[in-house]
């Protein structure tokens, strides 16, 4: 009895002993695939976005790329070790074109939605915005939330594909819809009193009244969605994923995410440098 028990012992051992060896391979070989072991071996970040949502990703007078994203990519290029290279990528194609590895991260004022989240995996919200309203100026006093608009006789426009469209479809479901490529095309057509009202993410709002909207449009600036803003990668890096969370983390612990978002989020001095 107490040998076939020592046996039994044996053979529980090495099965734990196996086991454990078979578990390690493999967390090595997720490890070896990791997206983050790439970027080390090449020695680059390739980070996509689409230039044009200000005041994430614009392009300046001299033709580079700048705005609160692309201060933030830098940083994290510079925490890797490694070169930030930017690839500036139409909206429409940006998650097919992570998934096709034309590039190693969306960091492009994507909002979270369960739907983009079954195509990739979202590192936590490093902002917090919502969906606010540039009004008709001859609906200014009467007009005074996005409840108001929610019928057959108003004009509604947002940008095509974006949280913008989302939130007018559900809503504001009765208004007429327009969708344009770009959001200035969407909030001109306001100005222009071809439109009752535009809806669009908070900061990108505030931007367009400082740029272009004062005394032209009322800005409704209470947010009616909750949005949070996150980077993209694909599904099935949680090394990428541990990286990026951790990297947040100091970056809003340490003061550089402080002087990053007090230079695009609550200043408009830059606005004069990419005009």
């Amino acid at each position: 009895m107490k040998k076939n028990l020592t046996v039994l012992f044996m053979l529980s051992i090495w099965f734990l002993f196996f086991t454990a060896n078979s578990v390690l391979a493999a967390d090595i070989n997720l490890a070896q695939k990791s997206t983050l072991e790439s970027i080390l071996k090449k020695g680059e970040l390739r980070v996509g976005f689409e230039a044009g949502y200000m005041p994430f990703e614009m392009t300046d007078k001299n033709g580079n790329f700048v705005g609160f994203d692309i201060d933030i990519a830098k940083e994290m290029a510079k925490a890797m070790g490694v070169k930030f290279v930017p690839v500036n990528t139409a909206w429409d194609g940006i998650i097919p074109s992570l998934i096709t590895d034309k590039f190693d991260i969306i960091m492009s004022g994507m909002t979270v939605t369960q739907d983009r989240n079954l195509k990739v995996s979202f590192a936590d919200p490093y902002i917090i915005v919502g969906q606010t309203i540039l009004l008709n100026k001859k609906h200014e006093g009467k007009i005074l939330s996005y409840k108001d608009l929610n019928d057959a006789k108003y004009i509604v426009t947002s940008k095509l594909g974006t949280t913008g469209e989302s939130a007018v479809k559900n809503k504001i479901p009765k208004a007429v819809y327009k969708s344009f490529e770009t959001e200035t095309e969407g909030a001109l057509e306001v100005i222009n009193g071809k439109a009752d009202a535009f809806v669009y993410d908070l900061p990108y709002c505030v931007v367009f009244m400082a740029n272009q909207g004062e005394g032209k449009v009322v800005f409704l600036d209470q947010p009616f969605t909750f949005e949070p803003l996150a980077w993209a990668i694909n599904k099935g890096d949680p090394d990428l994923l541990n990286f990026l969370n951790n990297f947040l983390r100091q970056l809003k612990n340490d003061g550089r995410y402080d002087v990053i978002y007090n230079k695009w989020i609550k200043s408009t001095d830059w606005i004069k440098n990419v005009q």
